[in-house]
């Protein structure tokens, strides 16, 4: 048994799971460090396909992103390790802590650490949004890029269509663009070939 290799996932789910404060989107720049820079499990574009098909999924993105990626690491007990890993810790010190955060939930001291720890999180989620776009301009195109950007805010922002909608309906477009685009490039590319050989042959 790689006991090495489940200390390695354990600890990258419980340091996820210490300082995700928020919960939700905000873990999301964390998942991404441990998997893709600090690991090398796997690359931006992978990460975010997995993020795509974790947010197509019911549940909390946390405990679907721990288990994605234990599962790719250690197969079925990977996923149960890093999700383990991922919420005993903070689920017990929330337990264990809940009547002291209750006690000082009105004291100013807390309240102005909350608000201090909230502009780093809105600069996390920011540089992993662009991060995100950057990568997309690459495969799609600025221009089909932004579109796209504006389309996903109205649909989510203006009509307020559940996410899971948007991403399915953004993932089918993704399947038919690539099939598309791979078949307008093998075209082009048995175009250049038939035309290389006429040039050789005259």
């Amino acid at each position: 048994m790689d006991l090495k290799g489940y200390r390695t996932l354990s600890g990258a789910m419980l340091r996820v799971g210490i300082f995700g404060y928020g919960g939700g989107p905000s873990v999301i720049p964390l998942f991404r460090h441990e998997a893709v820079i600090r690991y090398n499990w796997m690359s931006d574009k992978e990460f975010g396909e997995l993020l795509a098909f974790a947010n197509a999924l019911p549940g909390p993105i946390a405990t679907k992103l721990a288990a994605q990626l234990g599962y790719q690491q250690k197969g079925t007990a990977g996923a149960v390790v890093a999700i383990l890993s991922h919420i005993l810790p903070t689920s017990i010190a929330i337990v264990a802590l809940l009547g002291a955060l209750y006690s000082m939930k009105e004291s100013v001291i807390v309240a102005g650490m909350i608000a201090a720890v909230r502009p780093v999180i809105a600069v996390l989620l920011g540089i992993t949004a662009y991060e995100f776009c950057a990568k997309t301009w690459g495969g799609l195109g600025k221009v089909i890029g932004v579109g796209f950007g504006v389309l996903a805010f109205l649909l989510l922002g203006v009509l307020d269509l559940h996410p899971a909608i948007v991403i399915i309906t953004f993932l089918a477009y993704g399947t038919v663009h690539l099939k598309v685009y791979n078949w307008a490039n093998q075209r082009w590319e048995k175009k250049k070939k038939e035309e290389n050989r006429e040039g050789m042959s005259s």
